[in-house]
């Protein structure tokens, strides 16, 4: 079963924006010392209250693995938000305080390849910043190819431009007729280097298939995408072995969300992340959509995560 996240307490000390829909938290420890450690690619989970309701979202650390003084997380105000990234926009002023977890990463480099190439879509960058950080420092052969909509959504491209890592960046607009061609740049990819994207599924996606056409190796492609999978497929029926209970999930519905006001279940994240939601299965399949159980782990069908992964069939019964 998922590990337990740790919670603490931080202050909000500077809010930058970054553009008209990115803002940039920088986040310090209430009793002045340093946050826990990190390494580069790693996430934190923020809880906000906002009344009567919670949201609770994954940001990636944007700051350097180096620096623990502080951690830095960019929010893109999302169109379609469930409240989050709304709240951290609209209602987060600098002083005030915020819950968040202890890091975990699920996006981490790789120890071994003779290079590294970063592939972010929009605020898919933000892990990488860290990344960058932590590659420069271990001396290793990286690149970053950035690409993004229009500039209103291509958020740091200045200072990454302007930075330490200026020289390895290249940006690709599609406001300006300069579109990333995925495959051409996969293509030139060595046989034994890593490959890593984040951003929107489609790129995501794109990414995956080229990488595999090359021939590269499953461990060799890295991926990460913070947002929740869209729920898909017909209603479906699930048993609460514990209580006998038999509860309806609707056509494009949740688990987790048919089920909360019958059994109570810990969930951080809501987006298949947090791995807090895991729970044995004890009839029927999984239909996997999250990212925190391994690909061995999703085919064994031992567990799922109930936020966001639904039943293959008419039924399932889960150790709840």
């Amino acid at each position: 079963m998922a590990n337990k996240y740790e919670m603490m307490t931080v202050r909000v000390t500077a809010i930058d924006e970054v553009t008209p829909l990115i803002k940039r938290f920088t986040l310090e420890a209430t009793n002045g010392e340093n946050l826990p450690a990190f390494t580069g690619g790693s996430h934190v989970i923020v809880q906000m209250q906002d009344g009567a309701k919670r949201h609770s979202n994954a940001y990636s650390l944007m700051s350097s693995p180096r620096d623990l003084s502080c951690y830095q997380i960019g929010v893109r105000r999302e169109e379609q938000s469930k409240g989050g990234s709304a709240f951290m926009h609209d209602k987060v002023a600098v002083g005030d305080t915020l819950t968040i977890s202890t890091p975990n990463n699920l996006f981490a480099l790789s120890d071994t390849g003779s290079k590294h190439v970063l592939i972010a879509g929009g605020i898919g960058i933000t892990p990488f910043v860290s990344q960058m950080a932590e590659l420069a420092e271990r001396g290793a052969d990286y690149e970053l190819h950035y690409s993004f909509r229009s500039f209103e959504h291509g958020a740091f491209a200045g200072e990454l431009a302007a930075g330490a890592h200026g020289e390895r960046c290249r940006f690709y607009v599609n406001s300006e007729g300069t579109p990333l061609n995925v495959d051409a740049l996969v293509d030139k990819t060595t046989k034994d280097g890593h490959v890593y994207v984040c951003g929107p599924r489609p790129l995501i996606d794109a990414v995956i298939s080229a990488c595999r056409r090359r021939g590269l190796a499953e461990e060799q492609i890295h991926w990460e995408q913070f947002a929740a999978a869209p729920q898909t497929g017909g209603a479906f029926t699930v048993v609460l072995a514990k209580s006998g209970r038999e509860l309806q999930v609707e056509e494009g519905g949740s688990i987790l969300k048919a089920i909360e006001s019958t059994v109570s279940v810990e969930c951080l994240c809501r987006e298949g992340v947090c791995g807090t939601c895991e729970t044995k299965i004890l009839e029927g399949e999984a239909e996997h959509f999250d990212q925190y159980l391994s690909d061995a782990e999703k085919a064994a069908q031992q567990t799922m995560m109930i936020c966001v992964s639904r039943a293959k069939g008419a039924r399932i019964v889960l150790d709840l």
